[in-house]
């Protein structure tokens, strides 16, 4: 793709052969949302638009990939699942060995117990890329332990310390406060949702990319009235 891949875009990638660090390249507000809704609707459509429900297994920033337009792609279906595929292979007494097994930070806690991949797998690494989208942090970032998380850190801090926590990037935009302070608390809102410890506790993708379309189009309606 064009433009590489999200993660390289939110974070510092090591470049060149003496491993020197490349600053990360900023993406607006309104370019993080676009990308949400996108990546949102793809896993929509795995989850509900397939003739057979599909799980990618492995979402991350890394696997979600930016063409020249910036419309992002689920990319890397090497974990992917069909859900009758998963049935059948329990079925056939087959180990739990055949969930899926995702990337550490983004991986439901639940495939940790053995638990048989779902589509609210998919829903929780969704919700943790989300907090990462618009708080700039990785799940595997050395703040965080056995005590705290990314959904934790976010959860903590919502909704009256949100402008602490947001990316320090999109705090550089023209856009007012109270524009960007309620556009974050509504979408990590989403986020923490999402990365609920209790699969039955997460929304699903067809709410999903509904609340952020409206999300998307409250934001941009302020800014045109800010205008």
């Amino acid at each position: 793709m064009a433009n590489g891949n999200l993660g390289n875009w939110l974070h510092q990638v090591e470049v060149g052969d003496h491993g020197q660090l490349e600053e990360s390249r900023n993406l607006k507000l309104i370019q993080r949302l676009d990308i949400s809704v996108d990546v949102a609707s793809g896993l929509e459509y795995l989850h509900c638009g397939c003739e057979s429900t599909t799980i990618h297994g492995d979402l991350k920033s890394s696997n979600v990939l930016l063409d020249d337009e910036m419309t992002a792609h689920i990319g890397d279906f090497g974990l992917a699942k069909i859900i009758s595929t998963v049935s059948s292979d329990v079925a056939q007494g087959q180990s739990n060995s055949t969930a899926i097994r995702g990337t550490i930070g983004y991986v439901a806690p639940e495939y940790g117990m053995g638990d048989m991949a779902s589509t609210l797998g998919d829903v929780y690494s969704f919700g943790i890329l989300l907090l990462e989208m618009f708080t700039g942090k990785r799940p595997t970032d050395d703040m965080f332990n056995i005590h705290l998380n990314l959904h934790n850190f976010v959860k903590n801090d919502l909704p009256d310390r949100v402008m602490e926590i947001v990316d320090p990037c999109i705090l550089l935009e023209h856009n007012t406060r109270r524009q960007i302070k309620d556009c974050m608390v509504s979408v990590l809102r989403i986020g923490v949702a999402c990365s609920m410890e209790s699969p039955r506790d997460r929304m699903e993708m067809g709410s999903v990319t509904s609340e952020l379309r409206k999300i998307k189009t409250t934001y941009m309606n302020d800014g045109l009235n800010q205008d």
